[in-house]
Order: C-alpha cells, then structure tokens, then sequence
C-alpha cells in the first residue's frame, strides 16, 4: 500500500521567498519606526548646536537656565548669574529658547 500523505507532501514546492518576506517586513518597519526619527532627532540637535552663538538663551540638560556668553569649539561659557559663568560641553545643551521678537517682548 502507498501511503498519500507522502506522495502530497512530495509534490508541493516550497516557497524559498516564503519565510524571508515576513523578516524583510518586520526589519522595514523597524526601520522606520524606530531609526529614522531617531537619526532626525539627532541631526536637529547638532543643527541646533552648531547654531549656538553668544546672545542666545539656553536650558542644560541638567536644568540650568542660562545665556550663552562665548561659544568655542567643544566648550560652551553660560552666564547663569550675575558674575557667575558656567563652562560646559556642547552635547550639555538640550534646548535653545526661542528669541523673544520686539512685537512680543512690548506685549509681555
């Protein structure tokens, strides 16, 4: 006697591209959830860094509030108090406040 069941699972071809598919899926997807905002993110914070000039108004990331006196390259100098400057590196900066335009510092 022939069994069946042998004779069916012989004459069915694998799909090779079978198993691949879901792995590409998942990876595309992981790429763009995950990867690319956080190489975005990236890049706007050195945009932001390399932007910094004196003048600017800035928050650390230890939550230090401060102006940014002298901008060299790896150090930053923030005047945090009257006669009170602060040196810290450059990554150390978290956010640039936005300048305060003449319109909306004479409404404030």
């Amino acid at each position: 006697m022939i069994d069946l069941t042998l004779l069916s699972a012989a004459a069915a071809p694998s799909n090779p591209f079978g198993g691949i598919f879901p792995i590409i899926v998942f990876i595309v997807i992981f790429y763009f959830i995950l990867i690319r905002p956080q190489q975005k993110q990236r890049k706007a914070k050195e945009a932001m860094i390399a932007a910094l000039a004196s003048g600017d108004k800035v928050i650390t990331t230890g939550g230090i509030h401060g102006l940014v006196q002298h901008v060299s390259e790896k150090v930053v100098k923030i005047k945090v108090a009257e006669g009170t400057v602060l040196e810290f590196d450059k990554n150390a900066i978290q956010t640039v406040m936005p300048k305060a335009s003449k319109s909306t510092a004479v409404e404030a």
